[in-house]
């Protein structure tokens, strides 16, 4: 199925393939790779909801797209954007709207691109919640589906590259079970001080509550390891912290995969086991649900990867959309810099949640988070989504 995927998404990149002439973002250089993440809220409660917008006609998709275009990152991935098994929503996305100038902005084609299943609103078949009932229906379905979404795909994940992925190669963590992990974060009942999870139900619950993905990119820095993931929000839970437990190991796994040592339990949804071999170069990207010092994730959680041995020390990408919103509600008290925010949850406040994080052994040329400041240009894009593109331009 991926093969049919990569032949369809390369056949219409050769339909498209005048818009791959366009000219690179200001910044970046013939020798730099820009790496992106975007969360595009392009999601629907239904399910095909995504694909009957796109083909109606989507302003949001339409801003989002623009925004893509304005930047022109080699590899990007875009965080909620449902899966369908088909790939029609990538289609629709890909042909109608990056192809297609938007607002002045010069059409792009992604000869190469990757989605898989996810565990959004895949049915458990358990009482994952402790509401007494496995649901069938609504939000208590979601809430009992191995990551909460409602249908199956709900808040995917899709790659777009300009650089082959070697799909023979990529790895996926869809199934791998929570328990496994050694030393994870199993909640407990503060009422009792005991586990949450009854042993059925913790022996089955997958970790991650939408997927992990190594996808090596052939770049022309070199084999590039794209590390992609999207974990639950730290927060729509009780007193257990269950969320923000699985928010922590969801982001420790990939501190793991890139730490040394032998990882037995560390095994992939084809059933090869280990992490990241030394010397192999990645990138990180996604919404981590994470800020450094503020909102509701568990203290270190992102600093295992931002503090990681192996994830190169550079300067925060910001904006100067992200210091003029600095003032808006609910973010009194914050302790991370405000020009370093990447998502704005209107009265909940402003948070850095998005990340690139390349390995040691690159160099960052540049860096940004598209928030323009009210009256730049592409300020009026910004209500398409809750979060901002960030993106890094590598060289080696």
């Amino acid at each position: 199925m991926q093969t049919l995927r990569f032949l369809a998404a390369t056949a219409l990149a050769a339909l498209l393939g005048a818009c791959q002439s366009a000219p690179p973002a200001p910044g970046a250089t013939a020798m730099s790779l820009r790496v992106a993440t975007f969360n595009t809220s392009l999601y629907s409660p239904e399910a095909g909801g995504l694909v009957a917008r796109l083909e109606a006609g989507d302003e949001r998709a339409r801003k989002i797209a623009a925004v893509i275009q304005r930047q022109r990152p080699d590899v990007l991935l875009l965080n909620e954007f449902d899966y369908d098994p088909e790939g029609r929503a990538a289609d629709l996305f890909a042909r109608d709207y990056l192809g297609v100038g938007q607002f002045g902005e010069q059409a792009i084609a992604y000869p190469h691109r990757y989605f898989a299943p996810v565990n959004t609103g895949v049915p458990s078949g358990l009482d994952l919640d402790r509401n007494g009932v496995v649901a069938t229906e609504g939000r208590e379905r979601g809430n009992d589906a191995w990551g909460y979404g409602l249908h199956p795909g709900q808040y995917g994940m899709l790659v777009l590259s300009m650089h082959p992925i070697d799909e023979a190669s990529a790895r996926t963590f869809q199934l791998l079970r929570w328990s496994t992990m050694p030393r994870a974060r199993a909640p407990v009942d503060p009422a009792t001080g005991e586990p949450w999870y009854t042993p059925e139900v913790w022996s089955q619950l997958r970790l991650s509550s939408k997927s992990h993905w190594d996808l090596p990119v052939r770049t022309p820095l070199g084999m590039v390891h794209l590390l992609a993931a999207h974990p639950t929000p730290p927060v729509f839970d009780g007193p257990e912290r269950r969320n923000a437990a699985r928010n922590h190991d969801e982001i420790r796994l990939w501190a793991e995969y890139v730490s040394e040592g032998d990882k037995p339990w560390l095994c992939d949804d084809n059933g090869r086991c280990g992490g990241l071999p030394a010397g192999e170069r990645f990138v990180i990207v996604g919404d981590y649900n994470a800020d450094p010092a503020d909102g509701g994730s568990l203290p270190g959680t992102i600093q295992q990867l931002l503090e990681h041995p192996r994830v190169l020390r550079h300067a925060s990408p910001r904006s100067e959309g992200a210091l003029d919103a600095a003032d808006g509600p609910g973010n009194a008290g914050h302790r991370s810099s405000p020009a370093h925010d990447t998502a704005q949850f209107g009265r909940n406040g402003n948070y850095r949640v998005d990340y690139v994080l390349p390995s040691v052994g690159f160099t960052v040329q540049d860096s940004g988070v598209f928030w323009p400041a009210p009256g730049q240009p592409g300020a009026e894009w910004l209500d398409a989504t809750d979060h901002r593109m960030v993106w890094l331009d590598l060289a080696n």
